[in-house]
């Protein structure tokens, strides 16, 4: 039996040429909104360094990119070298000269302590094997003052929304990789990671245990996703 890394690694190795596409189906393009307005609440200055974990096709990392500007760094982690391929190619057509693309793992960064101004993981900590040593190793690689931000699915707790959140989880998305992208099975877990990540609350808690302070939370579309970010103490 595959263990949860093993499996996380193939489904993304194979989804990656619709990864994006996929994502706008699923998310109705909602996730990109959510994100454009995380990005208004981090406050990106130019010059910043970044680094975003379980970058995936890079959509968040050349956002940014355009926020630092020319002056600052980006960093695009993932350890799918098929999902990375694809941002390395969107790289090649992009003006982002300070983004850069590495093969790595979550659970152990390859980077110094007090390395980012930023750290963000995007859609990604719920595929990780421990959720905790994840937040642990964003907030040690973040500067003192610097902060860790994640934004996720979550769980809805608005009565009649909730049912209609998971039926469609359940059994619509999945049908959806299997009509556009092929991917029935791979699909089938993004909805099993969804049903199984912790609660708003929870990884508020979570965010504490990692070391962070001044955890604020934000939901969007009745709690369907929602953006946690923590402050590394000075």
């Amino acid at each position: 039996m595959l263990s949860k890394e093993e499996r996380v690694h193939s489904v993304f190795e194979k989804i990656s040429d619709q990864y994006d596409y996929m994502n706008d189906l699923i998310s109705f393009k909602q996730h990109s909104k959510w994100r454009k307005d995380t990005m208004k609440r981090m406050k990106v200055q130019p010059g910043n360094h970044c680094l975003d974990v379980c970058c995936g096709t890079g959509e968040w990392t050349f956002a940014l990119a355009e926020a630092v500007g020319i002056k600052g760094k980006v960093i695009g982690l993932d350890f799918s070298q098929n999902m990375l391929n694809v941002g390395i190619e969107k790289l090649k057509v992009r003006t982002s000269p300070q983004v850069a693309f590495i093969h790595g793992n979550a659970m152990e960064l390859p980077f110094e302590d007090n390395s980012f101004d930023y750290v963000t993981i995007g859609f990604g900590l719920r595929n990780v094997p421990d959720y905790l040593q994840a937040l642990k190793e964003m907030a040690r690689v973040v500067k003192p003052g610097g902060r860790v931000v994640c934004l996720e699915t979550s769980h809805p707790t608005v009565p009649v929304f909730k049912q209609l959140f998971t039926f469609y989880f359940t059994y619509i998305m999945p049908v959806f990789g299997k009509l556009f992208a092929k991917s029935y099975q791979e699909y089938a877990w993004l909805q099993e990671s969804t049903e199984a990540f912790l609660t708003k609350e929870e990884l508020k808690e979570l965010f504490k245990e990692a070391g962070l302070s001044n955890v604020e939370v934000k939901s969007y579309a009745l709690g369907a996703a929602a953006m946690h970010t923590g402050k590394k103490q000075q």
